[in-house]
């Protein structure tokens, strides 16, 4: 018999507390559609509780010595690293994706955490004695305060884990606003987390929620710094609601990623990037590549069309849960129809569609198979705006200066990706191409976390990105003491 579904609870000053009164959302598994929780849809209320506990916490917190801070952290990362396969297996339950991508994405958060490990070095300030007789200056760092986090459905994991060790480590507290749309991985890291007692009680809070949580966040005067992922217009909204209300922000947003595909390219490197970097967690991810910029005479171009056909053609579609499954299904019903949509619109625009992946849907509704596009005009948006689907767009260039300029003139600039033998035609790419992070010979140009994400243009608004030294910086204010003894 099956037994009633489970409603979640907000955690708010070490407590797991219902959210009484607000509307409920089901949580469904795309590969099955069963609705695996209830989500509440939290407001002002229960924000305000959170918030008012978080700044209660983060004044002790900020007393602790960041040695000690670092030590919790150790603890949470040891905590994270036993319950590694439990993450996993949540992941692909809640937002679908295939399980060695969701342990990946797990290996992933835990480099952030390590990395945080390291905040009493990265904290170190600076000094300069003797500016005047007698006269030194120094400049120490101080934790900005209380931080609010608001990630996205497609790594529920990994980009919670970005934002909560960095800003603990450095002596905030931390308020988490997971995607609606699979949160129980991110319950499971405050299980853990509550479980470690270095960590007072408040200094960690998560609510569950929609637009009305991120509004309360965005507006609450005790919020003082935000950190968003998501798609490009939310994230500029976001930046420019937090900014006019006081708060430091970065506001990772959205990306249409080119994969450079050169005549030299060595087909064993260069198909199975390109497929990886399109189809891998169905496209949804902001470092997909989703336009493979084919360069060369139209003999050499049509070599490479044929064979990313063919390796398209041979992924199968299936539940993330099993191990035969290259291609998950997307995150809901209603994204599957978005897609969908999208590929027909694209069609209707005088794109030929060389491979179909359309259907029913699948058991949960939310599959999509493989689709590959070739766009009969390079500016159409299908190759300008992003899809999150496993959809594969090709055009066509003459050479590396075309490519480059098409790439240039996009409005994203979050990843490029080049595949070629030439050194210098690497070089030439690496030094001209407006992005953030660059992949030459690789198909997901994915910084390890002791560098920053670092998207440009209208992928990001900011000035300091997530993760590495960046991330301490945003966590952070500077405090500048001139003394004379």
């Amino acid at each position: 018999m099956r037994t009633q579904t489970r409603t979640l609870h907000n955690f708010a000053g070490g407590e797991w507390r219902e959210a009484a009164g607000v509307e409920h959302i089901d949580d469904r598994d795309p590969a099955t559609g069963e609705t695996i929780a209830r989500v509440p849809l939290s407001g002002a209320a229960e924000v305000d509780l959170a918030v008012r506990a978080a700044a209660a916490a983060q004044r002790e917190w900020r007393e602790i010595s960041p040695l000690e801070r670092a030590r919790a952290v150790f603890a949470l990362r040891d905590g994270l690293d036993a319950r590694r396969e439990d993450l996993a297996r949540l992941i692909t339950a809640d937002m679908g994706k295939t399980l060695d991508e969701a342990r990946g994405e797990v290996a992933r958060g835990l480099e952030s955490v390590e990395v945080a490990c390291g905040a009493p070095t990265l904290m170190k300030g600076e000094n300069l004695e003797g500016v005047a007789g007698g006269v030194d200056v120094e400049m120490v760092r101080q934790p900005v305060g209380v931080v609010a986090a608001i990630t996205p459905f497609n790594f529920p994991v990994m980009i919670p884990l970005w934002f909560l060790p960095f800003a603990l480590a450095t002596g905030n507290a931390l308020l988490l606003k997971p995607s609606e749309q699979d949160p129980l991985p991110s319950e499971l890291i405050f299980e853990i987390l509550a479980g470690i007692d270095a960590f007072p009680a408040g200094v960690a809070n998560l609510v569950h929620g929609g637009r009305d949580a991120v509004e309360a966040l965005l507006d609450h005067p005790g919020i003082d710094a935000v950190s968003f992922v998501g798609q490009a217009s939310t994230a500029a909204i976001v930046a420019t609601r937090a900014a006019r209300n006081g708060k430091r922000v970065q506001a990772l947003g959205g990306a249409k990623n080119a994969l450079v595909v050169m005549p030299d390219a060595d087909p064993d490197v260069a198909v199975p990037g390109v497929i990886a970097s399109a189809f891998g967690c169905a496209g949804q991810r902001c470092l997909a590549g989703s336009v493979a910029v084919l360069v060369g005479s139209e003999a050499e171009r049509e070599r490479a069309r044929r064979r990313l056909l063919d390796a398209a053609a041979g992924l199968v579609t299936g539940p993330g849960g099993d191990e035969a499954t290259d291609v998950c299904p997307v995150v809901s019903p209603a994204a599957r129809e978005r897609v969908e949509a999208a590929i027909a619109q694209a069609e209707a625009d005088g794109a030929r569609v060389l491979l179909d992946g359309r259907g029913d849907g699948g058991a949960g509704g939310a599959e999509l198979r493989p689709t590959v596009l070739e766009a009969g005009d390079v500016e159409a948006q299908v190759t300008r705006e992003e899809l999150f689907g496993p959809v594969l767009t090709l055009i066509g260039v003459p050479d590396l200066d075309a490519a480059v300029d098409w790439i240039n003139a996009g409005r994203y600039g979050n990843s490029a990706l080049l595949f070629t033998s030439s050194g210098a035609v690497a070089r030439d790419f690496r030094h001209r191409v407006e992005a953030g992070m660059l992949g030459v010979n690789v198909g997901v140009a994915a910084p390890v976390a002791w560098f920053p994400f670092a998207g440009w243009k209208d992928s990001f608004t900011g000035d300091l990105h997530a993760n590495g030294a960046d991330a301490v910086e945003f966590y952070t204010r500077k405090k500048i003491v001139t003394s004379r003894w």
